[in-house]
Order: structure tokens, then sequence, then C-alpha cells
């Protein structure tokens, strides 16, 4: 959904049809913009913040809202030492806070922190900084209202970020410091299960230990052939990641 329009009058007849339809979820774009976005973006660029979410959740109480990349500014987390330091320093993440603050303050229960992409670069460049951005939206947010999502379509297989958000917590000295009660928890424990898949089964009105029991097995088809191919032939599964690459000189954290 075009995110300019989420609080203007003629938004209106747009909730109330997909209402009507029986659609009560949209999702929206936000963050993931560059250093210089006030000038690379200059009149647009507030359209990329969630200062329109809250209003339109407290209108529309029967329409679920999620914000893609859970609202964080830095593209790709550029500098993720900047950010730390502001969260180190205030407690503040840029616009990714904003959105985790909005359940609080406007009283709503209808906005979800869609984490793809920011998951997948903060995890990589700055763990720690991971473990802030998503610590603080399960806290702040709830872990019923943070969905996953990995925008694999450019980075490839997300097996590797599955992984990483299985070993991913929030450090006792950070959950000391910001007062935090929710720790993230086993990889397939309570939170990260919420968060992997019930959270949006729930969204989508889906019941998914049905489909599991359910569900059969692919071992028959031409995937499955070719899997079997792959793996007579010495073949193994490869986490690498593909898409954004840091540039020759520059520092990054890995962890």
């Amino acid at each position: 959904m075009n995110v300019c329009t989420l609080t203007k009058q003629r938004s209106a007849p747009f909730y109330e049809k997909a209402l009507k339809s029986g659609i009560n979820t949209i999702c929206i774009h936000k963050g993931l913009m560059p250093r210089d976005y006030e000038k690379a973006f200059a009149g647009t660029w507030e359209n990329a913040t969630v200062a329109d979410v809250g209003k339109a959740a407290k209108d529309w109480p029967k329409m679920n809202f999620v914000i893609y990349h859970g609202a964080l500014r830095p593209w790709l987390a550029d500098k993720p030492d900047m950010e730390m330091a502001q969260f180190e320093k205030n407690s503040y993440i840029q616009w990714s806070t904003d959105l985790a603050r909005i359940p609080e303050k406007y009283g709503v229960n209808n906005v979800y922190a869609e984490i793809g992409s920011s998951f997948a670069s903060t995890a990589v460049t700055d763990p720690r900084f991971c473990a802030a951005f998503i610590g603080q939206l399960v806290n702040l947010m709830g872990p019923e209202r943070v969905v996953w999502g990995t925008d694999s379509v450019w980075y490839g297989s997300p097996q590797w970020q599955i992984e990483a958000m299985r070993r991913l917590e929030i450090p006792d000295d950070m959950m000391k410091k910001q007062g935090w009660k929710i720790k993230l928890g086993d990889g397939r424990g309570s939170v990260k299960n919420k968060i992997f898949g019930e959270n949006s089964a729930k969204l989508y009105r889906l019941d998914a230990q049905k489909i599991a029991a359910d569900a059969k097995a692919f071992d028959h088809d031409m995937i499955a052939q070719m899997k079997a191919e792959y793996l007579a032939m010495g073949g193994e599964r490869s986490n690498a990641a593909y898409g954004y690459i840091a540039k020759e000189g520059r520092d990054v954290k890995v962890g």
C-alpha cells in the first residue's frame, strides 16, 4: 500500500472496501532510507516514517497494519556503530523505536513489526545492534506483534537467517539497562515460534497445526529428484548470502 495515504481522508473507502471483502491485514513498507534521506527524498521521506500509523490503527481497529522492516531507518544498517551509539545513549533507534511505542502510545493492538531485510543486515553487520533492534520490538510491542520476514528474493535461501534468529539472544547487560523482561529464549521456544510463524498464522487466519498435520511430503516431484541427485553427488546445503556486499575497505563487524 502507498504509505502516504494511511491517514488521509481518501483512505477511508479503501479500508471500508477491504474490510467488507474480508481483508483485514495490510502490509506497508517503512524505513530503509539512506543517511542523506532528507536531501535525497525531499518532500517524500516523511512517508517512510511511522508518523501516520498510530492514528490509522486507532481509527480502524478491525484492520491490522503490518509494518515492513520494523520501520528501521538505516538502509541496510549502513553504519550500525552510529546507530548502536545512539541506542546506548538514549534507547532510541530511528523510526523503529517510534513503531515499537505505538501500541502503548495509542492504546492499540493491531500494529505489527515485520523484520525482513532489517534483521538480515543487522545480524551480520552488528549482532549486538540486531539484539537491540529485535529486543526493543519484542519488549515494547510484545512478542505477539513481531512477525518473520526475509526478503529472500534478494538474499537467496533464508536458511542462514533462520539459523541466525534461532541463535540470537539479548545480552544480559542490555536487558538490565533497558529494564526489559522478555528474553528471546530457545531457538524453538515460545517467543521465537511466535515470530517465525504463529503470529502470521493468526493474522491470516491459518490453522498451523492442521496444515502441518495434513502436509504431504513432496518426495516424488521433479525438485525432489533433483535434490536426491544433488545429494548423491556429495552436495551439501549452502548458507551463503546473496545480494548486498560491503564495499572494499569498509569496516564491517561480523558476529
